[in-house]
């Protein structure tokens, strides 16, 4: 069992770390600062751009794509400790290599189901970072962590499909420079199979009847490493059926094919992120002192720190091996181990994060610090991409068929 990165893995590491200190870490505040400007608070800062710019000059673009003809043509194993380092700045890094959410699953989608003529349209733009996406699926009416509940209704008229429907928590929705969303409803809810009756289809944001109703903010943040998060209503919204993704039928089938690598790219942020909060307690710890000696040398600050450094390390053993069964025997292979991740990365970067927040004091839920922003990414997480008592539930039952 060799446990070293291949030579290529390393070669970007060094890139992309030197890239973090150079460029992203420094653009944090300047990214704040810009926004803070912005008319519309929604629109990218132009630092944003200029880290992009850079990122692709630098060869550091689309690295999440294994298909070389799309994008770097890294396996989930090499693609990892890339996407970890990225976890460090959430609100920046990925953005700035192009390998942020939703795009990301909305890309692999395209890649792997769209037509030539949507991969023209829509994908080569959003490959070159011309473009974002939003992904609609959530809906406020229903249960969303079971997706057969979805009312969204994709009813075929002729030679298009008209949509009506309301969906919330729709990331990637509030940036203006969102050009198309990836819808999923039922074009078949009387179907006797209930993960037969939903379809996926392509809605152009300037569609007739789209209405982008409103940001839905996360603990109190607006989500801009996402593009933000929206409701959305779909009026009447008509399309032709070319915009349909795949086949009728199929929408349930592409969603758990964008969910499986979507929930191992969350996991290695997180650890980052985690790692970032290590770094933050760390010197915090050396620089202040309570009673008359450093928090460093404090017994609950050490365990804190020990516990974190243990956490984290059983976290990325975990997500390298999901990474590796996905490279060779495949995501439906990697089933249990993808879901093992889902349930424990994210419950354990909150607490180590939290950690992190009590060491800060009030500095740790201030602006001034990053924290407050990380646990709610984080926290946020046991939510996304199917809830955590889901995961578990599927989770048992796999491992009680052993047994009956």
């Amino acid at each position: 069992m060799d446990f070293a990165f291949d030579a290529r893995t390393e070669e970007l590491r060094a890139r992309l770390l030197a890239f973090m200190d150079a460029y992203v870490l420094p653009a944090e505040a300047v990214a704040h600062e810009q926004r803070s400007l912005l008319a519309d608070p929604w629109d990218t800062p132009a630092v944003v751009e200029d880290l992009k710019a850079e990122a692709r000059a630098q060869g550091l673009w689309n690295l999440f794509l294994p298909d070389t003809e799309y994008g770097a043509g890294l396996t989930n194993l090499q693609y990892a400790p890339l996407a970890e380092i990225t976890g460090r700045s959430p609100q920046l890094a990925p953005t700035a290599l192009n390998c942020a959410a939703p795009d990301t699953g909305n890309m692999e989608v395209l890649a792997q189901f769209g037509t030539a003529e949507q991969k023209k349209q829509w994908l080569e733009p959003l490959l070159a970072g011309e473009i974002r996406s939003a992904f609609a699926m959530t809906e406020p009416d229903v249960a969303s962590s079971d997706a057969t509940n979805i009312q969204t209704r994709i009813r075929r008229d002729g030679d298009d499909y008209v949509i009506n429907g309301r969906k919330w928590y729709i990331s990637g929705a509030m940036n203006p420079d969102c050009a198309i969303f990836i819808v999923m409803g039922k074009t078949d809810p009387d179907g006797e199979d209930l993960r037969r009756q939903q379809s996926m289809i392509l809605v152009p944001r300037d569609t007739p009847g789209l209405e982008v109703r409103r940001a839905m903010r996360v603990y109190g943040y607006e989500d801009h490493s996402h593009g933000g998060h929206a409701e959305v209503v779909f009026d009447n919204v008509r399309v032709p059926a070319s915009h349909l993704v795949g086949e009728e039928g199929g929408g349930f089938a592409i969603a758990q094919a964008r969910l499986g690598p979507g929930r191992i790219h969350h996991c290695m942020r997180l650890i980052g992120m985690a790692e970032r909060a290590i770094e933050l307690m760390c010197r915090r710890a050396v620089s202040r002192s309570a009673f008359g000696k450093a928090i460093a040398q404090q017994g609950v600050v050490q365990n804190w720190i020990a516990d974190a450094r243990v956490t984290v390390e059983q976290l990325r053993l975990l997500v390298l091996k999901t990474a590796w069964l996905m490279d060779t025997v495949g995501n439906k292979g990697a089933h249990t181990e993808i879901q093992a991740i889902k349930i424990a990365t994210p419950r354990a970067v909150v607490g180590i994060i939290d950690s992190a927040v009590q060491l800060h004091g009030a500095g740790g839920v201030s602006q001034d610090f990053p924290l407050a922003e990380l646990w709610a990414a984080a926290r946020t997480l046991r939510l996304a991409d199917g809830p955590d008592e889901v995961h578990q539930r599927s989770l048992a039952r796999r491992e009680l068929k052993k047994y009956l």
